[in-house]
């Protein structure tokens, strides 16, 4: 196990160091600065202040002198001071991470509770009307837009039954958390069901499970000691893509239920060309998914040890 955490820490290395280096390059050669965005907001700034502006932030030194910078910043825990704010990234981002990762977790363990039963049972009463209707709210939740999903939740329980806050953080409590979190768990939660209808009906088709059927061996038993076990892995690798994903997956939501998370600050901070904190908001997103990958990955020694990497 121990040589499989040092191998996807170095690959989590490798992958951050290509999505850095591109994100810089991207927002290096993407037309407009920090600077022009306030002109497009109709700032009153003259053309002198602009350039100082850019002098001061050291927009004008050529490209592989900002890159060396920021790397250098970055191997030591510096992301940067926001452009916008004047604040350090690092800061600006430990106050939201936490509410992102509520989100995220309410989210996920909302697609948990509701996509794996329906698709476990789906699977065991296959051709019944649970199965039909679990597939069609399965193709449902995929098909629709988080976005639209978001508004009608938002409409519904809102503005016309009053039960729900319509958006905000309020004082961090359950309330505020129920709308977005259900709005991005739909689509993981649709997903989840149909990988688990799969998983229990190829694992039902397996030899061993005939096997241990034609020795009589008890539907509950079999169940519990068989099929949940050798099923659960192709469900443990959806829960986790899905979960790691989901950081990145918010932002829309975020910006709908005007949610205080990373994802709200990326949109925020890419409308201002405000490149450290965009640099660093998705650098955020991406070491959560490789994160919760390397869990996964790690997982699956504990659940199938007959699972090696090489």
């Amino acid at each position: 196990m121990l040589n499989v955490l040092l191998r996807r820490l170095l690959q989590a290395a490798l992958t951050v160091l290509v999505v850095v280096t591109l994100v810089f390059l991207l927002f290096s050669v993407i037309p407009g600065t920090y600077a022009s965005s306030l002109q497009a907001d109709k700032r009153d700034v003259s053309a002198e202040v602009l350039e100082r502006i850019e002098t001061e932030l050291g927009l004008n030194d050529p490209l592989p002198q900002r890159f060396g910078r920021y790397m250098a910043g970055l191997a030591q825990g510096d992301l940067g001071t926001s452009y916008a704010t004047k604040r350090p990234v690092a800061d600006m981002l430990a106050g939201r991470i936490w509410a992102s990762f509520r989100l995220a977790c309410a989210a996920i363990l909302f697609a948990v509770c509701i996509g794996l039963p329906l698709g476990f049972f789906a699977a065991m009463r296959q051709g019944s009307w649970l199965d039909t209707a679990t597939m069609t709210l399965a193709v449902s939740g995929l098909s629709i837009p988080a976005f639209w999903a978001g508004l009608v939740l938002m409409y519904l329980f809102s503005l016309k039954l009053h039960w729900l806050p319509t958006f905000g953080y309020g004082s961090g409590g359950l309330s505020h958390l129920i709308l977005p979190a259900i709005t991005l768990g739909i689509a993981p939660m649709a997903l989840l069901a149909r990988t688990t209808r799969a998983a229990v009906l190829e694992t039902l088709n397996s030899d061993f499970i005939r096997t241990a059927r034609s020795k009589g061996m008890s539907e509950r038993r079999l169940v519990l000691r068989h099929l949940a076990r050798n099923a659960f892995v192709l469900v443990l690798t959806t829960i986790g893509l899905q979960f790691g994903s989901m950081l990145g997956g918010s932002v829309v939501i975020e910006k709908l239920f005007a949610w205080p998370g990373v994802g709200s600050l990326l949109i925020d901070s890419v409308g201002l060309r405000d490149i450290p904190a965009v640099q660093g908001a998705i650098l955020v997103i991406v070491l959560f998914f490789l994160l919760i990958n390397t869990l996964v990955d790690l997982a699956y020694l504990v659940v199938d040890p007959r699972i090696r990497y090489r």
